[in-house]
């Protein structure tokens, strides 16, 4: 049971974040669920904003990463009901607020990718793509989307 793995992993799914556009949190197409992009919001406000490596380290871009993946995770249990609906997370997109010399991306997904594997375990494995961006949404430093098989 997925909420067991959060309970173990001290994760606590927040009440999803309300869209800061327009567009709907969750689409779904046959089996085929589309999170649309999360940014690192908790209680309401943003909790990394702007460029990595400065005024964000890599460390503290990687924390805003797991929001992200926390949030989606949030967008997606309200629609579908519970997270045990989920057979495998297919694909994550992950957009970095980057200096132009930064190179790390990956880095900062990589703890996005690792707790979808740490909450999911084999199902949470997926393809991916990490990159920089000249700025995101409301200065956030990281946003994040994803696509996920339902059984």
């Amino acid at each position: 049971m997925i909420e067991e793995r959060l309970k173990v992993l001290n994760i606590v799914l927040p009440t999803p974040p309300k869209p800061a556009g327009s567009y709907v949190p969750v689409t779904i197409s046959g089996k085929t669920a589309y999170v649309s992009g999360q940014i690192p919001i908790e209680d309401g406000k943003i909790t990394h904003k702007g460029k990595v490596p400065s005024p964000q380290s890599l460390e503290e871009a990687q924390k805003a990463a797991r929001l992200c993946i926390i949030n989606a995770l949030a967008q997606l249990k309200a629609e579908i009901g519970s997270l045990d609906k989920v057979a495998r997370v297919l694909k994550v997109s992950g957009f970095v607020n980057s200096s132009p010399d930064f190179t790390e991306q990956p880095k900062v997904i990589n703890a996005a990718s690792d707790l979808l594997v740490e909450i999911f375990g084999e199902k949470g494995k997926h393809s991916r793509v990490a990159i920089g961006a000249a700025s995101l949404p409301l200065d956030s430093t990281v946003e994040i989307d994803m696509i996920v098989e339902l059984s």
